[in-house]
């Protein structure tokens, strides 16, 4: 007992520092002799933990010693931090309308400088320490600073008085100096700590501004840590885009950009700002609507101003980049929620007005934002962030305010257009098929019983789950079928009955393509998805092989069926997925000799070829595959060590002739076809007829 009470006691003790509660010294009369002399160890062990073991940091150690709490770590991205900390300051001069430069210089020894030609850092004494300079406190001081209200800065990037003084304590070297009425101020810092009291180096009559010249200290980064040309560009190129007032001037030692694909010197100042900059990535890109939607409601740099600049690409992965006050947002925030929002419901209202509403009813934000290349730049007072790197906007209001801002201009801009805005809708609208079309193929799978019952009720499939050596073949009709089931190789080959024509995708719209039950299935069976959504690793079948019977309406059927994945998977056929079986459409039989012609010609060759001239041959027609004897499909047509197969190929240099050919041929203006006809129709003897 005396035991168990002496454990109990020891850890409240240790819980509590040394001195457990009283009502815990006593759980027992036989306890007493052993709690006092634990009582009596506890005083012992008190007294090695007293008031010289709790530290007080002061001034910038707090940021030496745990520089993860201020800039995210001690890695490549966090080093390349402190130069956004140093340039928002400048930043926030030129939208407070002080200034119109910044020059961004990179040097071959590893310092970077930012310079501007705003109002200069006060250098006065600071009333409240008077034997410092306003500069020294702000660099050496955390929670210093102009911005903790709006009397001086209306918006900021800048809010806990932290950034330019952390950058200070993570540099081994900091220079700064500082134009002010005609006079030159320059005071340098090692580590945070000042080497010296703020000079006066003379008088500046053209000059003004501030420049911090620093470099990062090798003891919190690395021996091997360096600032990235190639990235500190992208930092300051992506500001002058959110802010067109201002130019930003590069310059960088040449001996830093071997290898790197960036300029020496450049000057950057982008009138029309987002745009110029969503342009310019969208370069090479088919825009699903011509126009680029852009806009800004407010002035750039005032309390609740919105800007931004979209645009929809068919061909290319979409992004979304976000700002709050010049500051970059990857992670998103309540303003991005707000554009997103603007523009579903925008695009729902013009389904609406196009009496598309029931399509559009099962579109989310995430549909509306595939494809989309998006710029988004927000302006608020006081804006909340999550975390000292200011990576996510967390400011409530933010996200009406966006939305707010976007929703009208949204609607006015697709009502300027409207055949372009029903286009937009039209993609949007697949984006959002594709979707749940993925999400139902994704229940699809081989490996259980279960499952495999939501497979297409018509397909035999193979019994072999995996996809190497597997084969699909796609065929006509439940008589045909029949007979390629009972030819197959049940351990690697499946069949897939189709009945009579598939719907001619490139004449047909969304609608019908979406209601017709034969692609469906079709679809269901391959399990790769269509359009964007077509994924290869989820095709279940290493061969897509088509089967149609010989002749004209087999020809056509297999027409069809190449034109819906050309359009739908054009990838599988890149792959060297599609095929063509090449059955017999002629039996030829002399005794016991037996031939298959593919079609007449093939037919006269093997009678002068395999045949003596003056026999008696039996030639027999096959009407189509379900006319076959199974043993008669199996070795001409699937057994793969007998069979010839076509493989569907399409050569880079016929893509825009083939894309022609199709929308031509198989597109829903007939003048085009009868004009081919009339075209070609001199070329057609009388083996290409089908009497």
């Amino acid at each position: 007992m005396a035991k168990s009470a002496t454990k109990k006691v020891t850890k409240q003790a240790d819980l509590f520092g040394g001195d457990a509660p009283k009502a815990a010294a006593r759980p027992v009369a036989k306890a007493e002799k052993p709690v006092r002399e634990k009582a009596s160890r506890g005083a012992s062990a008190e007294s090695g933990y007293t008031a010289k073991h709790i530290e007080v940091l002061e001034g910038l150690e707090p940021v030496r010693r745990r520089p993860g709490m201020y800039i995210g770590g001690t890695d490549e991205k966090a080093m390349h931090h402190l130069f956004a900390e140093v340039i928002d300051n400048s930043m926030d001069e030129a939208l407070a309308g002080h200034a119109d430069w910044i020059e961004i210089e990179l040097d071959a020894d590893g310092f970077l400088s930012v310079n501007d030609n705003g109002r200069g850092i006060p250098v006065d004494p600071h009333p409240k320490f008077k034997n410092k300079s306003a500069l020294e406190v702000i660099m050496c001081t955390l929670h210093a600073g102009g911005k903790f209200d709006s009397k001086v800065y209306e918006t900021s990037g800048g809010l806990h008085g932290v950034g330019v003084s952390v950058a200070n304590a993570l540099s081994d070297r900091m220079e700064v100096e500082v134009a002010r009425e005609q006079q030159l101020y320059k005071m340098v810092f090692e580590r945070g700590t000042p080497k010296g009291k703020l000079e006066k180096l003379g008088r500046v009559p053209n000059r003004r501004g501030t420049k911090i010249r620093f470099h990062p200290d090798p003891q919190i980064f690395g021996a091997k840590a360096h600032f990235d040309p190639a990235r500190i560009f992208k930092m300051a190129r992506s500001k002058a885009y959110l802010y067109g007032g201002v130019e930003i001037r590069w310059r960088c030692a040449p001996e830093l950009l071997k290898g790197e694909d960036i300029p020496e010197t450049a000057t950057f100042h982008f009138a029309e700002g987002l745009k110029d900059y969503l342009a310019s990535s969208l370069e090479g890109s088919t825009l699903v609507h011509p126009d680029i939607f852009t806009g800004a409601v407010g002035k750039t740099g005032r309390q609740g101003t919105v800007e931004w600049a979209i645009a929809w690409t068919a061909d290319a992965d979409g992004f979304l980049n976000s700002y709050c006050n010049t500051i970059p947002t990857p992670d998103g925030g309540t303003h991005e929620s707000g554009l997103r929002t603007a523009l579903l419901r925008g695009l729902k209202d013009h389904a609406a007005r196009a009496g598309q509403e029931k399509r559009a009813a099962a579109i989310t934000s995430e549909d509306v934002m595939v494809g989309s290349g998006c710029m988004l730049s927000v302006f608020v007072r006081e804006p909340e962030f999550q975390g000292q790197t200011k990576d996510r906007l967390a400011t409530a209001s933010a996200q009406k305010t966006v939305e707010n801002a976007i929703k009208d201009p949204f609607d006015h801009w697709l009502s300027g257009n409207p055949l372009q805005a029903n286009k937009l809708l039209e993609f949007v609208v697949e984006r959002a098929e594709d979707r749940l079309r993925r999400r139902q193929e994704k229940e699809i799978s081989r490996k259980t019983a279960v499952r495999k019952l939501r497979l297409p009720g018509k397909l035999a499939d193979c019994s072999s789950t995996a996809e190497d050596g597997s084969e699909l073949f796609i065929v006509e009709g439940d008589s045909a079928g029949g007979s390629a089931k009972q030819a197959r190789d049940r351990r690697t080959q499946a069949v897939l009955p189709l009945r009579g024509k598939i719907l001619n995708v490139a004449s047909a719209g969304k609608d019908k393509l979406a209601q017709n039950q034969q692609l469906a299935d079709l679809v269901q069976a391959l399990g790769c998805g269509t359009g964007l959504n077509y994924s290869e690793k989820d095709l279940r079948y290493e061969k897509i092989i088509i089967m149609t019977d010989a002749d004209v309406d087999g020809a056509h059927i297999a027409s069809l069926l190449i034109t819906f994945f050309y359009r739908q998977m054009p990838k599988m056929i890149d792959a060297g997925r599609l095929y063509l079986a090449v059955p017999p459409l002629f039996r030829l039989q002399h005794g016991g000799k037996i031939a298959y012609a593919r079609n007449d010609k093939h037919k006269d060759e093997l009678l002068k070829s395999d045949f003596n001239a003056n026999a008696k041959v039996e030639v027999s027609r096959f009407k189509g595959l379900g006319e076959m004897m199974a043993a008669q499909l199996k070795e001409t047509t699937m057994d793969p060590g007998k069979r010839m197969l076509l493989k569907v190929m399409l050569a880079e240099a016929d893509i825009k002739s083939t894309a022609l050919s199709v929308e031509n041929l198989m597109g829903n203006k007939a003048e085009t076809r009868f004009a081919f006809i009339q075209e070609n129709a001199e070329f057609a003897g009388e083996e290409l007829l089908d009497v």
